[in-house]
């Protein structure tokens, strides 16, 4: 019943976001991108680029609908250029979608911005701030990260899999430092990872922990359970390609990439130890409440039992997505 009233209201409160790239090849020329959520073989989500007064189309747009977005190319002209002028994205006020924009000068420079239903207007800059990257690119890497349900869950098999904050701190640590070297490496172009086998590897290292939950819980040894730290840093390092995959779709302001790339990691590490304050919190209280009416050995087997029930949930999960993304690299 659930699923039915999603698919009903999916029109209504699409989260797909859309993204405007727009580049600059003469003093007053600029080529556009304009990408929008698809509805369907032939609709579209109904948001329209509004360009500053004056501003001309050099040829007849260009439109086609292809994996589920509606592109649309574009060749404009304003005298002066778009510097100093407001950009707005109508129609997105009455939706549920954010808008990812991308605007490249002649001179390399790039600004970033993402609008929302609540902030529906930009005004381009010549060359933004040193502190402007890192406020936007800050935000990308939270949001990023708080969208990005496999890593989420990821973290969170990790988290259940080690229990004590001591140890969650160390194999979360590794984690970050490993996703930290191939974010950058794959962002700064030293390492070139196709996208489609790096999803899949990561639903598997899901999987992989899941199991290995179900092992600590049955008394199994295994190296995971002893060196937790050692398999979040090696799967760390596959998930940090996954977060150069999603900052490659915003991309880099040539004239701040330091900036951009410190403060978008930094994101992700704000919105990953927020989401495991969470877990680790909630898990406390719910011990603390229990162990008020049951006696700790009780409480234990109880804690046990559930993490059994979440690692096969979290694996189900995981394998799903493994077996979806492996299927497109063979589609």
């Amino acid at each position: 019943m659930w699923l039915v009233a999603f698919g009903q209201n999916a029109v209504a409160h699409e989260v797909r976001p859309a993204y405007l790239e727009i580049r600059q090849t003469g003093p007053e020329f600029y080529d556009v991108l304009w990408k929008v959520p698809a509805l369907g073989d032939d609709a579209r989500l109904a948001i329209y680029i509004a360009l500053p007064e004056g501003t001309h189309d050099v040829a007849a747009p260009r439109s086609t609908f292809s994996g589920g977005a509606f592109f649309e190319r574009r060749s404009i002209r304003r005298d002066g250029g778009l510097d100093g002028h407001p950009i707005a994205i109508e129609g997105l006020s009455a939706t549920a979608t954010d808008v990812l924009v991308r605007i490249e000068s002649l001179n390399g420079a790039t600004q970033t911005e993402r609008l929302s239903p609540t902030k529906t207007s930009f005004v381009v800059q010549a060359a933004p701030s040193g502190r402007e990257v890192a406020t936007t690119y800050l935000r990308l890497g939270i949001e990023h990260i708080l969208l990005g349900y496999d890593h989420l869950l990821f973290v969170l098999a990790l988290v259940i899999l080690v229990r004590t904050w001591r140890r969650v701190a160390i194999t979360v640590t590794a984690f970050t430092v490993a996703h930290s070297i191939t974010l950058a490496a794959a962002t700064l172009g030293f390492v070139d990872v196709p996208g489609p086998p790096v999803e899949a590897a990561i639903g598997l290292s899901i999987v992989l922990v899941a199991v290995e939950i179900v092992n600590a819980r049955r008394g199994i040894p295994s190296l995971t359970a002893r060196w937790p730290w050692l398999v979040a840093f090696c799967f760390g390092l596959l998930h940090g390609f996954g977060f150069a995959g999603a900052l490659a779709e915003v991309g880099l302001p040539h004239h701040a990439i330091p900036v951009a790339l410190l403060f978008f990691n930094l994101g992700v590490e704000i919105g990953q130890l927020s989401f495991v304050a969470v877990v680790l919190t909630l898990a406390w209280t719910l011990k603390v409440v229990a162990s008020l009416s049951f006696k700790a050995d009780v409480v234990q087997r109880s804690i046990n039992r559930f993490d059994v029930a979440a690692a096969y949930a979290i694996g189900a999960v995981a394998a799903y997505w493994l077996i979806g993304r492996a299927a497109t690299l063979f589609a």
